[in-house]
């Protein structure tokens, strides 16, 4: 029981800070932000505000696939010790 709260506990404090990331996060590499200041100046009628959280999901992706990678490798090994211990 103790382990399950635990466990609840990290992952909740894990998807808190995945959540919060992007808020205090601005994506833009250099190459970006000089093409949207660029483009911005010769057409003042377009949007560029969606960039960032374009740039954030694609380099957020990678990075949860990886988590559940290891997640799920982790949870294998443990059970994998657990069978050849008893």
């Amino acid at each position: 029981m103790k382990k399950l709260i635990i466990n609840s506990f990290f992952v909740a404090v894990l998807a808190l800070l995945f959540g919060l990331a992007p808020l205090a996060a601005t994506a833009q590499c250099t190459m970006c932000k000089t093409q949207v200041e660029s483009s911005r100046t010769e057409k003042d009628g377009y949007d560029f505000s969606g960039l960032n959280k374009g740039i954030l999901y694609m380099a957020t992706i990678p990075y949860l696939l990886m988590g559940a990678v290891g997640y799920f490798w982790y949870r294998n090994t443990q059970a994998t010790k657990k069978v050849t211990a008893k």
